[in-house]
């Protein structure tokens, strides 16, 4: 309601005339101007012409004394005014109350624009609060008061203490107490002395209610009497302590199949007795004084028959069984011991088991059957050759003679006797040499066999015969001999003579290398030869094992060492070990390794082959068992993805080996053939095994003095 005023004013047009929303927040909260502003008004409404307007009983200033005090009625009046203004500028409760809404939660008003009311029952709108966090820590940094600002929450509006109202803070803080001049530790006033006084403190009668039953206990015990008769309040029972059992199968279904009766596995059933057990056995029943006697001294758990079948005349004269209880006792613990239980079977397709291959057929040409045997050896064929063209095969024998064969005929071209057993020969790889070297006891020979074109091997005297020696003799691991006439005639050139016996021989692929084992246990197992300079060296500083066998990597300047339980791969240009594989076998006999360079195979005596991919793993990507005695030797066809397995059992398996240029995609490795013809001899079977080097043909000779040729 708004009260009008003298002179036309109304209270709306004093509040908004010209100021902003924001009027009510901005205000002190004394009212002491607008009451200085509204006697100044006053004076001037008096002074002015028109005459005395009417005293204002609702202004806020100190009111103006009349002059002339013509009756008592304006004196009262002025006496009310002043009372009035006493409490109107009494601020004893220091309430802000520029904000009307009372003792509320100021989250009610969080999702409006305004905070509340003034006393004109205008809102009062919110300060434009638009400020960022970059903006708040500006402030923070730039303001000097910004410590001590806070929000009022009735007002929304920023207020700075001052120094009285941050001590007070401090001092809550602190645990003291808000008054500054309060102490606490003044002398405490006895009120009530140790004295006896005559007079009471309080001599007030006491109430007569003091001493009269209570009518409102009256009234509620009368309604518990009432609830109890009428069952609605039940007294207290006393505790029953009896333990409660429950049902546990009260609820169940009987016709379910329970996991107890669909798991039940009965009990198996005792051996039904015997001719032995009976009480007139037949005579082959009954036990000797030998058998006896040993029944008696064997273990009970050995025994094949707990009991000593006896024999009597009839069955009156059976006695009682002295072990009955015995055994009754140990079929008992036997039965609630032993846990019983179903084994589930999975219905498995056994054809799923078995990984999807493809077929033999798709994967030809591979050889499979035997097309030629190549008969002269009169003793075991320990390995072959064949020459770069594959017009000829050389193979070595415990006879002493290394014999030449023209592959497609099977005829022995030539027969080279050594004097001793040849353990291992190489054809040289470079198809412009027409060189064989042939490692026989002590020394490996370098043979020119002279077959084939007639430049070809007239160049490669030419080319042993220009060498020239070194003006200074230098310390060498072996011996360079140049072979005697008789010896030239035959076909030898050359004699590299070792300090021990020769096991292996290989070429490097470029033809001039080649590298030797000797069986020793020194660092001086593998040597490494340069046939156009006549030199030799030793690799390496010291023994890592016994050697079986190495090779030289077909592209790359590796050299692949094979001791009984590693693989080792040297880097020759670096002179470094790069890899180490680890076989996972006893003793590996054979290596071999892929045209393509980044695969090889061992074979092992332990009846194993492993594929190892250089770039996968150091431990090998397939372990094929597939031969069931000791593997003597494997073989890659250098053009063909084919490898073979020769072993003690007699046989050769052939294997396609497919090598993808995907490197995503693993080595394929199927067995597509089984080759038998070699009849095993001494506990030997397939002891070489070669794959021709342009057809998918495969030699092999044997422990039968044989070589034979599967196309």
């Amino acid at each position: 309601m708004e009260q009008a005023r003298p002179g036309g004013e109304s209270a709306e047009e004093l509040t908004d005339s010209g100021e902003s929303v924001y009027s009510g927040l901005e205000d002190s909260g004394s009212g002491s101007s607008s009451a200085g502003e509204d006697s100044d008004s006053d004076s001037d409404a008096e002074d002015g012409p028109g005459g005395s307007s009417p005293p204002r009983t609702h202004a806020k200033g100190a009111p103006r004394k009349s002059k002339t005090l013509e009756d008592d009625s304006s004196l009262k009046d002025d006496e009310d005014l002043l009372a009035q203004n006493e409490y109107e500028e009494d601020s004893s409760d220091e309430e802000d109350i520029r904000n009307t809404v009372g003792n509320i939660p100021m989250e009610w008003y969080q999702d409006f624009p305004h905070i509340g009311y003034n006393l004109d029952g205008k809102k009062i709108y919110k300060p434009i609060r638009n400020k960022d966090e970059l903006d708040m820590f500006l402030e923070k940094m730039e303001n000097p008061e910004y410590w001590r600002t806070v929000q009022d929450k009735m007002t929304g509006a920023d207020i700075k203490l001052t120094d009285e109202q941050v001590e007070l803070v401090h001092r809550l803080q602190r645990g003291q107490f808000g008054d500054v001049h309060f102490n606490p530790y003044e002398p405490a006033v006895d009120f009530f002395t140790h004295e006896v006084m005559i007079h009471p403190v309080t001599n007030r009668p006491a109430d007569k209610r003091s001493f009269i039953p209570s009518l409102i206990e009256k009234e509620k015990v009368s309604k518990l009497v009432h609830a109890i008769k009428m069952g609605w309040i039940k007294p207290r029972k006393p505790k029953d302590d009896t333990p409660t059992y429950y049902d546990l199968w009260a609820h169940e279904d009987p016709n379910s199949i329970l996991g107890r009766h669909k798991m039940h596995v009965p009990a198996p059933k005792m051996k039904l007795p015997g001719h032995e057990e009976s009480y007139n056995p037949p005579p082959e029943y009954l036990l000797s004084e030998e058998e006896k006697l040993a029944w008696e001294q064997q273990e009970p758990a050995e025994r094949k028959l707990n009991f000593v079948p006896q024999q009597y005349r009839c069955l009156r004269a059976v006695p009682a069984y002295p072990r009955f209880i015995h055994e009754r006792f140990e079929r008992c613990l036997d039965l609630y011991l032993c846990p019983r239980q179903r084994k589930m079977r999975v219905n498995v397709d056994p054809e799923d088991l078995i990984p999807k291959l493809p077929k033999p057929q798709d994967l030809q040409p591979f050889p499979t059957t035997q097309a030629l045997i190549y008969r002269g050896h009169s003793s075991l064929v320990r390995c072959l050759s064949v020459s770069p063209s594959g017009q000829w095969l050389v193979s070595g024998s415990d006879d002493g003679t290394v014999r030449f064969w023209e592959v497609c005929t099977a005829r022995c071209m030539k027969t080279l006797p050594v004097g001793g057993v040849v353990k291992s020969i190489a054809w040289n790889p470079n198809p412009t040499v027409c060189l064989v070297a042939v490692g026989v006891e002590q020394s490996v020979l370098l043979v020119n066999p002279c077959l084939g074109d007639k430049l070809l091997y007239g160049a490669t005297d030419q080319l042993l015969e220009s060498y020239v020696a070194p003006e200074e003799e230098r310390v060498q691991p072996v011996q360079w001999v140049t072979a005697t006439a008789e010896q030239h005639g035959k076909g030898v050139r050359l004699l590299v003579q070792h300090s021990k016996a020769v096991k292996q021989v290989t070429w490097h692929g470029k033809g001039d290398y080649f590298a030797s084992v000797v069986s020793d246990n020194s660092n001086m197992q593998v040597l490494i030869h340069q046939t156009s300079k006549r030199w030799s060296q030793n690799p390496f500083r010291k023994s890592k094992g016994l050697v079986q066998c190495v090779l030289f990597h077909p592209i790359r300047p590796y050299f692949f060492v094979a001791t009984q339980r590693y693989v080792r791969v040297y880097n020759l240009l670096k002179q470094e070990l790069t890899k180490k594989l680890m076989t996972n076998c006893k003793w590996v006999s054979s290596m071999a390794i892929h045209p393509g360079g980044d695969n090889i195979i061992c074979g092992s005596y332990d009846s194993k082959l492993a594929w190892f991919d250089l770039d996968l793993s150091t431990r090998p990507y397939q372990l094929l068992r597939h031969h069931k005695k000791a593997l003597r030797s494997v073989a890659f066809h250098k053009r063909y993805p084919l490898f073979a397995s020769a072993s003690d059992d007699g046989t050769v398996i052939v294997c396609h080996g497919m090598v993808y240029n995907d490197l995503l995609q693993n080595p394929l490795l199927v067995p597509v053939k089984v080759l038998k013809g070699h009849t095993p001899t001494l506990d030997l079977g397939v002891l070489a095994v070669l794959f021709h080097p342009t057809q998918p043909w495969v030699f092999s000779s044997g422990a039968d003095g044989t070589v034979r040729l599967y196309t």
